[in-house]
């Protein structure tokens, strides 16, 4: 029995949207990692949210660490979690290691426009 299905369609249970996530191959769960930008973003590129990447300063909307921001530090497409900087969790040895923060709870503030392919993905305001 397969475990994904392409022609899968909406279901009420949760329990059916988590196997559907959890079993994404990787090109779709990637498109799952998008995340929404800042006001000022949205009428500069006229798109509400982008899919997430290295790079791109975001802010933390929900959990323990809410209303601080940082830079993308590394995007875990396997698990669906994006890692921030400064943001990270103490352990008793006094090590530091990065926090998983699932990226639904995260909005983009500044976009990282290093790469020709995002920026052809972004629209211009002038367009």
């Amino acid at each position: 029995m397969k475990s994904w299905v392409n022609s899968w369609k909406s279901s009420i249970k949760p329990s059916k949207q988590r196997k559907y996530r959890y079993n994404a191959p990787l090109h779709i769960k990637g498109k799952l990692l998008s995340v929404n930008l800042s006001k000022d973003l949205r009428k500069k590129h006229k798109v509400r949210n982008l899919r997430i990447r290295k790079g791109d300063k975001v802010k933390v909307l929900r959990g323990q660490f809410k209303k601080k921001s940082g830079v993308i530090n590394k995007v875990d497409l396997r698990k669906s979690k994006v890692y921030v900087d400064g943001i990270e969790n103490i352990r008793k040895d006094g090590t530091k290691t990065f926090y998983p923060i699932e990226p639904s709870n995260l909005q983009i503030i500044e976009l990282n426009l290093d790469d020709k392919k995002r920026k052809l993905g972004v629209k211009n305001a002038s367009s």
